[in-house]
């Protein structure tokens, strides 16, 4: 057995954390797309 298994630092499932990631991700770019069309909105007023 490797030593590095016997001494595990974290005992989180590792899908919990990597759809919080993947969502976070998600949310992040969708924020980012969010906000282009509220301006590209705006900018077609004037």
């Amino acid at each position: 057995m490797n030593k590095f298994e016997k001494n595990v630092q974290s005992k989180n499932n590792d899908v919990i954390d990597s759809g919080l990631a993947f969502l976070v991700g998600l949310l992040g770019f969708t924020a980012v797309y969010v906000i282009a069309q509220i301006f590209q909105i705006v900018a077609s007023f004037n």
